[in-house]
């Protein structure tokens, strides 16, 4: 794995600019930013999004673990960060992610609202090339890991939109939905590639796909049972006017929900491991024990699956409750 090197800030606008940039593809930036757009943009853009996302990241995750390329050797380069330090490096999923949240945000809402689209395309470039640019900074990746994930990100996007209307409608409107947005993911996390030694990646594609079915069930439930919420007939971001009002509503709705989100996060990571804990007999605070497949894919599966739920059925209901539709 290398070693840790010491090292001395000299030019602290790059430093802070590029962990910024690599914090927008880890899972602060997606728990805020992803429910900031059901609950303010539009349904439609959001589950297209979340969608892309969970496809992407899963190829994305499990291609590391099937190449076994590893991650630039330190010494020489200086590695900032130490979390996914265990992962391998090819390809980039911080690049895949971008590439793909920013240009599926892209195409979602070009036909959809009236905005320059050489601006939104700026926009998509700038900040893939940004979150791609902080892995070369953070020394977590090679220029190639990079261009593979920015390329496999865009050869998805490109099968995937002929038929991005169809998976919505289905996900939409199947009966069996709900059970195959739990089982199929569930599959997927049990039958992760085996690496010798432990690596974060099954616990973040396990997060990723979990957050990712919890949601859509939450889809599926709002579509079949309750009245559509956030579209221009109620109240929507609309970008051609933002006015002081749109703006209180919006930072009202956000930080409702997010406080609903981060609970939700907390109580059921708390409920799900005391569970396991008990019924496997470790202490909540070995870490070792909750690397275990056993307890490592229902933890975190239940627990995102919980948020996802939360964020696109419990946070609207409070939200009219609270008068924000």
């Amino acid at each position: 794995q290398g070693c840790v090197q010491k090292y001395i800030v000299k030019n602290y606008f790059y430093y802070y600019l590029f962990k910024f940039s690599a914090a927008l593809g880890e899972e602060i930036f997606y728990i805020t930013f992803l429910p900031f757009i059901y609950w303010n943009v539009d349904h439609s853009v959001s589950r297209r999004m979340i969608i892309i996302w969970s496809i992407v990241m899963y190829i994305g995750q499990v291609s590391k673990d099937i190449l076994k390329w590893p991650r630039p050797l330190s010494p020489p380069v200086v590695k900032l960060e130490m979390r996914t330090n265990a992962e391998y490096g090819m390809p980039s999923t911080h690049a895949m992610a971008a590439t793909a949240i920013s240009f599926s945000f892209l195409i979602a809402t070009m036909n959809q609202y009236k905005y320059p689209f050489e601006l939104g395309l700026v926009a998509a470039f700038v900040f893939s090339t940004l979150v791609c640019l902080s892995r070369l900074y953070t020394g977590m990746h090679t220029v190639l890991d990079v261009i593979g994930g920015a390329l496999i990100s865009a050869v998805l996007l490109v099968l995937l939109y002929p038929v991005w209307d169809v998976i919505d409608h289905l996900l939409l409107t199947s009966p069996f939905c709900p059970l195959l947005s739990i089982v199929v993911p569930l599959v997927l996390c049990y039958n992760y590639p085996k690496l010798d030694y432990y690596s974060p990646t099954r616990g973040d594609t396990t997060t990723i796909l979990g957050a990712g079915a919890g949601a859509t069930v939450g889809f599926w439930l709002n579509n079949r049972y309750a009245a559509p919420a956030y579209t221009s007939e109620n109240f929507s971001l609309g970008f051609p006017l933002i006015t002081s009002k749109i703006v209180v509503v919006v930072l009202a709705r956000f930080f409702v929900g997010i406080i609903i989100v981060l609970l939700t996060r907390q109580l059921m990571k708390s409920v799900v491991l005391g569970m396991l804990g008990y019924r496997y007999k470790f202490p909540i605070s070995d870490l070792e024990a909750r690397r275990r497949l056993e307890v490592e894919v229902p933890y975190k599966f239940i627990t995102y699956s919980s948020v996802g739920f939360s964020a696109t059925v419990v946070v609207p209901v409070l939200h009219e409750l609270l008068g924000l539709m």
